[in-house]
């Protein structure tokens, strides 16, 4: 047809990598292995079946489950119909999920094996949902009753489904809370996704020969979008697992001779925790990227002396640039430790003042960014979408300073910023000095009201397995190394630090907690 001639789509990529490599594996998840030819024919098949099912082009599906391979599936189907992707995080309670699939107008929702009754809870807040489907996991388990699976929607047909697509079209809507008390669902067209691909390929020098663990949840663009889209694209191996735990991931790293991984700070920071680390075999792992935040620097060190042969990349980025914005290579890792890079192939970056006016080196300003991978808008959300892109630029809403050299290195997020006493003070800089302590496994720095200092710092600390450390003992290696104003008022102890299925911590949680 005319139409397909010089699309450019999710989708196409799928068709001329199984054209290429038709039979190399393409997913694993549990006892499910699909070849590349498998999983586009399964795509075909799925694309119709939903189509069967009232599915057009426009439309709106929601998903709410761990990774599996029907994600995977689901996800390129919908971009085979023209469909929009609606990943929800699944640590949502119903009615927070409710929300996402009112605001966004979804009518069908996918739900995983475990998360039939928060999908049934969630659908309740939302009129729209006309039906939910359910997808099968990692492991068996049996649908209910009463509701259509994934493998009932595959029809018999697999030729490619005839719809009129273009670039420009939504391929998803994601949402991102930001620092509102509603999240925003921002909206991205294949074409921004597909630069992103190219940005992704190229600075993180993926390739056909990379055997990839996806362990982090898929329902996150960073999974989704710099991971798992790109490796399709260059023809890669996939594995898939929900379950982003040590005694998950370390046998799964050794047993499919993972060669490429890729997960935040907390999860490497675990995995080197964890007793079975030094019995698993890592030496086919080659590459490793993190991000969500910035490595520690003591963790960094570790990495390197543990894993000498893995080379590391720092991603950075966020939702709205679909979403890798910045990157810091291998070879800079140490020479540049703490730093979040450059702007990758497809981005360009500023760090400004509030006049929209370029910093000079070592001053702090917001990241503002340029780039055909950025967001239409921000959903049924003028006015948002209208702030966001004041002055010609997106406002990432992320503090950084840039050296002289150009890399530039984040200095908090706004909102993550504590103004005690009158002064600023990164969290980030006093969790790095903390980190430098021997028997500190893992810190969260906050701000919490107080009637003297307006917000006073304060240190949760996760200590090492065996170590015992003080409250008296924190502070004063802090005062050793910090302006006083940045000295913890407070250190408590805890036995871990709350984090979302994406590895980030929630500072929130200990603000609620320790306020």
């Amino acid at each position: 047809m005319e139409h397909t001639i010089r699309r450019q789509t999710l989708g196409d990529l799928l068709r001329r990598t199984a054209a290429r490599s038709p039979n190399k594996t393409a997913v694993v998840c549990g006892e499910t292995s699909w070849s590349y030819a498998e999983l586009n024919r399964i795509c075909n098949r799925l694309a119709h079946g939903l189509a069967a099912h009232g599915v057009r082009p426009g439309d709106r599906v929601a998903i709410l489950s761990r990774n599996s391979h029907a994600f995977v599936a689901v996800r390129f189907a919908l971009a085979r119909l023209g469909a929009v992707l609606v990943p929800i995080n699944f640590m949502l309670n119903g009615a927070e999920a409710g929300f996402i699939l009112r605001d966004s107008g979804a009518g069908l929702l996918c739900v995983g094996s475990d998360m039939v009754e928060l999908g049934r809870t969630a659908a309740a807040h939302a009129p729209a949902v006309e039906g939910l489907i359910w997808l099968p996991g990692e492991t068996e388990a049996q649908p209910p009753a009463d509701m259509p699976t994934f493998a009932e929607l595959l029809a018999e047909r697999d030729d490619e489904p005839d719809v009129t697509l273009d670039s420009r079209m939504p391929l998803q809507l994601i949402y991102t809370s930001g620092t509102e008390a509603l999240p925003k669902g921002a909206v991205l067209s294949h074409e921004a996704v597909l630069w992103e691909y190219v940005s992704c390929v190229i600075e993180g020098e993926m390739s056909a020969d990379d055997v990839v663990l996806h362990a982090l949840p898929l329902y996150h663009c960073a999974q989704l979008d710099v991971f798992l889209g790109p490796c399709v694209y260059v023809g890669a191996t996939n594995i898939i697992t929900g379950q982003p735990r040590p005694e998950v991931i370390l046998p799964l790293l050794e047993r499919h001779r993972i060669s490429s991984f890729f997960a935040p700070p907390t999860i490497w920071i675990a995995l080197l925790r964890s007793p079975l680390f030094d019995s698993t075999d890592l030496s086919v792992l080659r590459k490793g990227y993190y991000g969500a935040s910035i490595m520690p620097v003591e963790v960094l060190l570790e990495l390197q002396r543990r894993l000498p042969q893995v080379r590391l990349w720092n991603f950075y980025g966020q939702t709205e640039i679909a979403p890798l914005a910045t990157v810091l290579k291998p070879e800079d890792q140490l020479r540049k430790a703490g730093s979040a890079g450059k702007p990758v192939l497809n981005v360009e970056t500023r760090v400004v003042d509030a006049d929209g006016n370029a910093v000079p080196p070592g001053v702090v300003g917001e990241i503002v960014h340029r780039s055909p991978q950025l967001l239409n808008g921000y959903y049924n959300n003028p006015e948002k979408t209208d702030e966001a892109f004041a002055g010609g630029w997106f406002h990432s809403g992320d503090l950084a300073v840039v050296d002289d050299e150009g890399y530039i290195t984040i200095v908090d997020r706004k909102k993550d910023m504590i103004k005690s006493g009158g002064e600023n003070v990164a969290s980030r800089e006093v969790e790095e000095t903390i980190y430098r302590m021997a028997g500190v496994s893992e810190v969260a720095v906050i701000g919490v009201p107080d009637p003297y200092w307006v917000e006073a710092v304060v240190a949760v600390v996760v200590p090492k397995p065996d170590h015992t450390l003080s409250e008296a003992a924190v502070i004063a290696h802090c005062r050793a190394c910090l302006a006083h104003f940045k000295v913890p008022k407070r250190v408590v102890f805890a036995e871990s630090l709350p984090k979302n299925p994406s590895g980030k911590l929630l500072k929130r949680e200990l603000r609620g907690r320790y306020g």
